[in-house]
């Protein structure tokens, strides 16, 4: 199977993880604030190629941090809608972002690998297809939500990994899209 296989056209939803995927992810530390969010290279193109191929993108973030009481809803709401206006702003888009603020022990049906997120994009944008739809994630935990619901896996990784949760390997965002 190759991704070209897929004939991705505007039935599919894509969707993405944020940390790791979109952003840099911090060492030992959770992005709080809008000044500790940095776009990963390529980013800003590989939007503009994604939102010309899928008919959704949505964002599906597991943000603990809230839970852990680092941070607040609303900094993660403002760091959000800047990223949002950047990403549009530069001929991108993400039609809505979808966060679970629980702590992992919690085990919520919206935190990865729980498929909560998901079932709130489909009732958001009820044409989603989970067979048509890709999920783009750094970490097995968005593997396995993305298998649960029945999508095609992409793992964002510097080396290749055989994981029967991963369909396709890349190393950035941007080279997931330049290979549509």
């Amino acid at each position: 199977m190759t991704l070209k296989s897929l004939n991705i056209d505007k039935s599919w939803t894509l969707f993405l993880d944020r940390d790791g995927v979109i952003n840099k992810k911090l060492d030992n530390d959770y992005v709080k604030h809008w000044m500790d969010f940095e776009f990963l290279d390529g980013v800003h193109d590989a939007m503009k190629i994604l939102s010309g191929k899928f008919g959704h993108i949505v964002v599906v973030t597991n943000q603990q941090g809230i839970g852990k009481g680092l941070y607040r809803t609303e900094d993660l709401e403002l760091i959000h809608k800047n990223m949002l206006y950047e990403i549009d702003y530069l001929g991108g888009r993400i039609d809505k972002v979808y966060f679970s603020p629980y702590l992992d022990e919690l085990k919520h049906p919206t935190r990865k690998p729980g498929t909560g997120m998901g079932l709130a994009a489909k009732q958001d944008f009820p044409a989603i297809d989970f067979t048509k739809s890709i999920i783009v994630g750094d970490s097995i935990t968005d593997m396995e939500f993305g298998r649960a619901l029945g999508m095609k896996t992409v793992f964002i990784t510097e080396e290749k990994r055989n994981d029967g949760k991963i369909d396709f390997n890349f190393p950035s965002l941007v080279e997931f899209a330049l290979n549509l």
